[in-house]
This record gives structure tokens, C-alpha cells and sequence, in this order.
């Protein structure tokens, strides 16, 4: 092999690692199956409830004589990218996210009418707001005011604690984003969320 050919099969090579690197550095499908699984724990759904994303199903091989590959690059592709593609779920059983997740959803039996009255909506980032506090009778309303900001710091708490248990602090930012999405995502009909405008929706 000349040193031209070699040096272009090196970069090749650095660029294929640098993909890989890329596409595991934050495992989005991982966080998301693990943001359902809290989700609807708290919502009280099952696995598979409405507003939860199955994976596609595979797509089967074509019969008859296999396509042909180009050699050692794909060889040499399939090495390095597969393991990218299984990767793990994220830890979400440390006792720290167990406790969250039972602070969450304990609260969420006293938020659940305000969630039906609209006086509670889900915010676009993932947190709760009061959105109509004419909703609430005025001796609920501090109620209502303690519980929102009860859970907006416990769902930010269980961001953190996923990222920490999973040794990556780095993606709390990443895991918030997925969470924000299938919050809204898992929600029942009638339930009011933010879209990423501003603006007011009910399910």
C-alpha cells in the first residue's frame, strides 16, 4: 500500500471513529425509552399507552442473492458502528431516582384534577405552570401553587440524578429536553401543554 492510499484509509478510519463517537455520545432512543417508563409510572399508564413511540419494526432482508459489499471498508464499518447501534438503557433504578419517582408520582393524585380544570398546564420545557389560577377554589389555590413548585424541582432533581447515575453528568441538559417532549408527549386527552411558540394547546 503506497503512503498516499494509507494515509487516505487513516483518515477514513479517524472520520468513521469520530461518527461513532457522535452518534453514542448521548443515547437518545435509550433516555427516551427510559423518560416513557417514568412517564407513565407517574401518570399511572402502562407500557405501551397512547402517546408513547414503538420502535420500528426491523425491516426484513430481500430473498434471493445478497447485494454485494465493498470489501473491507464496510467489513471495517460494521466493526466499529455496531455496538454503537445496541446500546444499553440508561440506569433510572439508583435509590435517589426510585425516591423521585415516588415523590412524583404520589404527587401527581393531587395534581390530576388540576390538570382536568386546565388551572395546570405542561410548559414547553417539560415543567409545570399555573396557567389558569381562576380555575382553583381560593382556598386550594397555595395548594396548587406548593404542588407545581414541588414537582418542577423534583422532575429537575431526577434529570440530574439520571445523567449523575449513569456517570455522564454532562447530559442533563439532553435527558431535560427528551423529558420535556414525552411529558407532553404521554399526557391524556384534555390536558393542557405549551407548544414551542408560546402558545396554549389542550390534548
Amino acid at each position: 500500500m503506497n503512503h498516499g492510499r494509507w494515509l487516505g484509509c487513516a483518515v477514513l478510519a479517524a472520520s468513521l471513529a469520530a461518527c461513532v463517537t457522535i452518534n453514542v455520545y448521548f443515547p437518545a432512543a435509550a433516555t427516551q425509552r427510559a423518560a416513557d417508563r417514568i412517564i407513565q409510572g407517574v401518570y399511572g399508564a402502562k407500557p405501551g399507552a397512547a402517546g408513547t413511540t414503538p420502535a420500528p419494526a426491523p425491516t426484513p432482508a430481500p430473498q434471493g442473492r445478497a447485494a454485494p459489499r465493498s470489501g473491507w471498508l464496510l467489513a471495517f464499518a460494521d466493526f466499529v458502528i455496531a455496538p454503537a447501534q445496541a446500546a444499553p438503557d440508561l440506569d433510572i433504578r439508583t435509590p435517589a431516582i426510585q425516591a423521585l419517582r415516588g415523590a412524583l408520582a404520589a404527587r401527581h393524585e393531587q395534581l390530576a384534577p388540576f390538570y382536568s380544570s386546565g388551572a395546570v398546564g405542561i410548559a414547553a420545557d417539560g415543567l409545570l405552570v399555573v396557567r389558569n389560577l381562576g380555575a382553583v377554589p381560593l382556598p386550594q389555590r397555595n395548594l396548587v401553587r406548593r404542588l407545581v413548585a414541588d414537582d418542577d424541582r423534583d422532575r429537575e432533581a431526577l434529570y440530574r440524578a439520571i445523567a449523575a447515575a449513569n456517570g455522564h453528568p454532562e447530559w442533563e441538559p439532553e435527558i431535560r429536553a427528551v423529558f420535556a417532549r414525552r411529558w407532553i408527549a404521554n399526557a391524556p386527552a384534555g390536558w393542557w401543554y405549551q407548544t414551542p411558540d408560546g402558545s396554549w394547546r389542550r390534548k
